[in-house]
């Protein structure tokens, strides 16, 4: 299996904490979280990983190279800020698996990469989707859910609890060959969003621990709660 990581942004809200360093490489117990997340995908069964750089690319590429343990890496990087969109679009056209997992580089969920390829392959939709249940969605917006569809993606209230976007997505390698925007565009509120009538992403629900480090607050609760991974 393959997947690509989107690891290009700058971090702006992290950058207190980071001196510079790229969110993805963010130490955690002095570690990068890249790792953290690497050694979870090798445990899921993952090969091959396409990393999207942007901002602090050369901390990455001069990290990793072009191998950590098992999984074989290469990179694309950007020439210009492209957002995740435009990121995605050109990192796969390094890639050669028909279906693509897609990662943020600075989430880490615990998905079943396996299960959720499965029911990708049995199902009708051009993309599945890794979501999961919080108490309080304001900072990621509400995803709807009926008959196991995602059927709109919205804002979320304070304090209101519902399915978020973990992060995760299993798509077709063609998936953004059309697309009709610009160069640079966001993934989600420029091209999920605006076709999820078309898409109707099969909702993939999640159980596990879920993180997303792009706020000081929950970076410094991963240095405490993420799990070591052999």
């Amino acid at each position: 299996m393959e997947a690509i990581i989107l690891a290009g942004g700058f971090g702006r809200r992290l950058m207190p904490c980071l001196s510079g360093t790229p969110k993805s490489m963010a130490p955690i117990r002095s570690r990068p979280f890249l790792e953290y997340l690497f050694d979870y995908l090798i445990c899921e069964g993952i090969e091959a990983v396409t990393v999207a750089l942007g901002y602090g690319a050369e901390a990455i590429t001069d990290h990793f190279k072009g191998q950590y343990r098992r999984l074989m890496i290469q990179y694309s990087i950007e020439s210009e800020p492209l957002g995740t969109g435009g990121a995605l679009k050109q990192a796969l056209l390094l890639t050669a698996s028909d279906r693509i997992f897609v990662v943020n580089g600075d989430t880490f969920a615990q998905v079943d990469y396996r299960e959720m390829a499965r029911e990708y392959e049995q199902g009708t939709t051009p993309m599945t989707m890794a979501v999961t249940y919080l108490n309080d969605i304001s900072r990621y917006g509400k995803v709807n859910i009926l008959s196991g569809v995602v059927r709109s993606i919205g804002a979320g209230r304070q304090g209101e609890s519902g399915y978020v976007n973990a992060g995760v997505y299993l798509i077709p390698r063609n998936l953004l060959e059309h697309v009709a925007v610009s160069r640079r565009f966001s993934f989600e509120r420029d091209f999920l969003e605006v076709e999820i009538a078309t898409l109707q992403p099969r909702a993939f629900v999640i159980q596990g621990y879920f993180i997303d480090i792009g706020v000081p607050a929950d970076y410094e609760r991963a240095n405490i709660e993420l799990p070591e991974l052999e």
